[in-house]
C-alpha cells in the first residue's frame, strides 16, 4: 500500500491539485522576413523578353546571357513560371522564349500539355513555323539584340603553370 500512496502523492501533490506550468515567452523569436515579389534578376530577364518582336523567338540561355547573367537559363524559366497577368509581369511575351535544341533549333519545353499547346498556338498565330518534330529554326526565327555575354571559361585543375622563357 505504501507504493500506491507514493504514486498518488507524485500525481497530485498537496491537496490533490495538479500543477500547471505556463510557458514563458520565447526570447529572440522574430517574425519571418517578408519575401520580395520578384528576384532582382527577374526584372532584367523581363526587360529582355519584352524586346523580342512578334514573329521571333529566343532561348532561355540567350535571354539570361543578354540580361547579363550567363549560365542562368534555369532562372529565366523560374521567372517566366512566376509571371502574373497583372503587376510587373503584365505584357511579358513569355511564349517567345523556347528551350534550345541541337543544330540551331529551339522547341517548346513546357511539360504541361495544355500550357505547351497554348504556347505553340500563340507562336503559330505570330507566324512562327514548327517542323515535324516540333522544333523552330533559330536561323529563320531567332532573335538577338546584342551579342550574348560569353560564359567564363572553366578552370582546369591540376595543370601546372607555364614557365616563361628568358
Amino acid at each position: 500500500m505504501a507504493t500506491k500512496d507514493r504514486r498518488a502523492r507524485k500525481q497530485a501533490p498537496e491537496g490533490g491539485r495538479r500543477l500547471t506550468v505556463t510557458p514563458a515567452p520565447r526570447r529572440g523569436r522574430r517574425e519571418p522576413a517578408a519575401l520580395p515579389d520578384t528576384i532582382s534578376w527577374w526584372d532584367a530577364f523581363y526587360r529582355v523578353i519584352r524586346r523580342i518582336p512578334a514573329g521571333r523567338v529566343c532561348t532561355y540561355g540567350a535571354v539570361a546571357a543578354m540580361a547579363g547573367h550567363p549560365r542562368a537559363a534555369r532562372h529565366v524559366g523560374y521567372a517566366l513560371a512566376a509571371l502574373k497577368e497583372t503587376g510587373a509581369g503584365a505584357g511579358v511575351p513569355w511564349q517567345r522564349v523556347l528551350g534550345s535544341r541541337p543544330r540551331n533549333r529551339a522547341a517548346v519545353t513546357i511539360k504541361d500539355p495544355v500550357g505547351g499547346a497554348l504556347q505553340r498556338k500563340l507562336l503559330e498565330a505570330e507566324g512562327i513555323a514548327f517542323d515535324d518534330r516540333g522544333n523552330v529554326s533559330l536561323d529563320r526565327f531567332g532573335w538577338s539584340w546584342s551579342k550574348p555575354v560569353a560564359a567564363p571559361a572553366k578552370k582546369v585543375r591540376g595543370a601546372a603553370p607555364r614557365k616563361r622563357r628568358s
